[in-house]
């Protein structure tokens, strides 16, 4: 395994105090300098420094590239936690169903297990403070339930079947942040992991999955990471290194002023040779598209679903004395056949970067892959069945899944927006815990035999009409394959465990059945690894 621990947020590196030393003001700094001071010797009005100096920091970083960033105190606060694996709280995840805080889990062996706090529970009083009914945001109750390890929070929970509110005295803890959203077994040797960040924690948690899929007897795998956005460079070689052999490149980083840095392989292949399908969409970003891109050109495995995003910049953190900080692009990253993958931009262009999707969208790129045209060079070649494969803009999949609109109608889309869907599966659920999980005792019984019920329509129903959509039978039937594996599958997260969510969610979820149906078929696995089984046109 790669034991060289630096602290890359795709290439951040966190630097000391002593970096500063080395700068020396030019004249543009100076010039800088004196414009503040004669902003605040000769303006008309107060002004506050700090908050020009940051608008001009964030200015000049947004000249750059659209991944330069300055971040205040909050920011980096927000940024690191994430990816840091773990903070201060006291154990739950909630919902704010109605303005009240609805406990959709408690995690094991927390703060909140400890005490007694359940799933389904509603907490109504923070430290004497009135929660319920008073349109608090997720941030403000969020602020209210953290706080540093060892202090105390009170709370009163209202629990049905209980006609006065609990009290509950909660010591605060280390609250671990886990990546891991599924990992469970698709067939008697085809395991599945879901992966959503890549923390600090991320590479011990894959390797603990991995463990525990194989001895229920795992072969092959299906690694999901749609809809990951990435985070530490080091955690995505570490995952890579369970599928290459020693001293393999993994991705290689250089820039201007930075000279190449490359990450090899040190370990051996976990999964025997057995299939390996990486499942990616158009919001895979960064340590995902690193992770895809050394499989896909080390042709270990099978890439399927739609072009990732493209973001192949490499971020440094660069730390300022007054605790802020910036991110700043110092390098691009390139994967095995050295492609570099970041789409392209005009300078900060944020507007235009951020349009990318939307342009994807009206071109029909992610309906059909033949709208998609790479010039001849960005033409690379794997490195062992010497396929062809294209840089200059996310990872190209070697197979391509369309989006699927043909069950999306304005109902069904109005009805999310306004959790609808969520909000009917957990008054279900609040309703009749105790018996579903009488009838249900784990998540395979519930799979195989719950069926959605009339009453929860007409839940559906009045909950629309209480937010003024307008319901149309002809959307809802379009739809209601997908609503009610929605509802199904939301009440087995609130039974059970995120996992839940994921075995009975993933059966409406075109990649992951296409990636079932190539890992299944042996023939048609090999054939895309050679080059022959794509959907995609490689000539065009």
């Amino acid at each position: 395994m790669l034991k060289r621990i630096i602290p890359i947020v795709l290439g951040t590196l966190f630097l000391t105090g002593c970096v500063y030393a080395q700068f020396r003001p030019s004249p543009d700094g100076v010039k800088f300098e004196r414009t503040l001071q004669l902003i605040q010797g000769l303006y008309v009005d107060d002004v506050n420094s700090q908050e020009l100096t940051e608008a001009a920091i964030r200015g000049m970083l947004k000249e750059l590239d659209p991944h330069s960033t300055y971040l205040n105190k909050d920011e980096v606060k927000a940024m690191n936690e994430p990816l840091q694996g773990n903070f201060d709280g006291i154990g739950i995840s909630f919902n704010m169903l109605t303005d009240t805080l609805y406990v959709m889990e408690v995690i094991a062996g927390g703060p909140s297990q400890k005490v007694g706090i359940m799933p389904g529970d509603k907490i109504i009083f923070v430290n004497d403070t009135l929660i319920a009914g008073v349109k608090k945001n997720n941030q403000d109750v969020v602020s209210m339930l953290r706080g540093p390890k060892g202090t105390q929070v009170n709370v009163k929970v209202l629990r049905r079947g209980v006609p006065e509110l609990i009290p509950f005295r909660i010591v605060r803890d280390k609250i671990p942040i886990t990546s891991i959203d599924a990992s469970y077994m698709v067939t008697e040797d085809i395991g599945y992991i879901r992966l959503s960040r890549f923390g600090i924690s991320s590479g011990d948690e894959f390797r603990q999955s991995e463990k525990e899929l194989r001895s229920q007897g795992m072969k092959h795998l299906i690694l999901d990471l749609t809809d990951n956005g990435g985070g530490i460079l080091q955690t995505a070689n570490d995952i890579v290194d369970e599928f290459l052999g020693d001293g393999k490149l993994i991705v290689y980083t250089e820039g201007k002023n930075q000279p190449r840095y490359t990450m090899n392989a040190t370990g051996d292949d976990e999964l025997k040779g057995g299939k390996l399908v990486i499942l990616v969409n158009e919001a895979s970003a960064s340590a995902s598209e690193i992770l895809a891109g050394a499989i896909q050109d080390w042709d270990r495995g099978v890439v399927v679903g739609r072009r990732t995003f493209g973001k192949g910049l490499v971020q440094r953190q660069l730390p300022l004395p007054d605790g802020t900080m910036i991110r700043l692009t110092v390098a691009r990253y390139y994967t095995p056949s050295g492609r570099s993958i970041q789409k392209p931009y005009e300078n900060g262009d944020q507007d235009s970067y951020n349009m990318d999707f939307v342009n994807r969208y009206n071109h029909g790129e992610l309906f059909r892959a033949d709208s998609i045209h790479f010039p001849d060079s960005l033409k690379y070649t794997t490195l062992v069945n010497k396929r062809t494969v294209y840089g200059g803009g996310g990872i190209m999949p070697d197979y391509f899944v369309p989006m699927d609109t043909t069950r999306g109608t304005v109902l069904h889309a109005r009805m999310n927006g306004m959790n609808v869907i969520n909000r009917a599966a957990i008054f279900e659920v609040d309703n009749s815990r105790k018996e579903l999980l009488q009838k249900y005792p784990d998540v395979n019984s519930f799979n195989a035999d719950y069926q959605v019920t009339a009453a929860m329509i007409l839940q559906l129903k009045k909950l629309a009409s209480e937010e003024k959509i307008e319901w149309d039978e002809e959307q809802f039937a379009s739809s209601r394959p997908l609503i009610f594996a929605q509802l199904k599958a939301l009440m087995a997260r609130d039974l059970y465990d995120s996992s839940a969510f994921f075995r009975i969610i993933n059966k409406e979820n075109d990649i992951f059945m296409e990636g079932l149906k190539i890992i299944s078929d042996d023939s048609r696995y090999q054939g895309l690894l050679e080059g022959t089984g794509s959907n995609i046109d490689q000539d065009r």
